[in-house]
């Protein structure tokens, strides 16, 4: 399923209306380019969770918890891992957990990632600054409905 914003605002509207469709151990892999709006989609599931705290990018961290909304989310920004790869970094404690898991730049770590997930690609719109592509692509039987559902949500 594909979308196109016009806005981060709008952006950040459309992960609201994801989130209320989210439960305890989803996992949704954000791809896209610097800047293509992937912390901007985040900040707009957990204000859909119920999150109050600022979402920022997790870089430094590599993994920020956000524990105050409807369900804990597990935002992580795998990017300084490119070369590296996962090791022993112990994601499938954030998997296994009572929350949602965002990650950023997964491609890192597709090796430790379950086969069920939902991949969330961003896209830049080359003539607008402020417009973006979204497309959702389901791996599994849970994330197919997910997509399903959103699709009828946001009709």
């Amino acid at each position: 399923m594909k979308i196109s914003v016009r806005s981060a605002e709008e952006t950040i509207r459309y992960a609201q209306l994801l989130s209320s469709l989210l439960t305890s151990g989803d996992i949704i892999l954000l791809n896209g380019d610097l800047g293509a709006g992937k912390t901007t989609f985040t900040k707009g599931l957990a204000a859909g969770l119920g999150i109050t705290k600022n979402v920022k990018s997790p870089t430094f961290n590599l993994v920020k918890e956000y524990r105050d909304g409807q369900l804990p989310l597990f935002h992580m920004d795998l990017y300084r891992l490119e070369g590296v790869g996962a090791g022993d970094l112990g994601l499938e404690e954030y998997f296994n957990q009572s929350g949602v898991s965002v990650l950023e730049w997964s491609q890192f770590v597709a090796e430790d990632i379950p086969s069920a997930h939902l991949v969330i690609n961003l896209e830049k719109d080359d003539e607008h600054d402020d417009w973006r592509k979204i497309e959702f692509v389901a791996s599994g039987q849970r994330y197919e409905q997910l997509v399903s559902e959103f699709a009828e949500l946001i009709k």
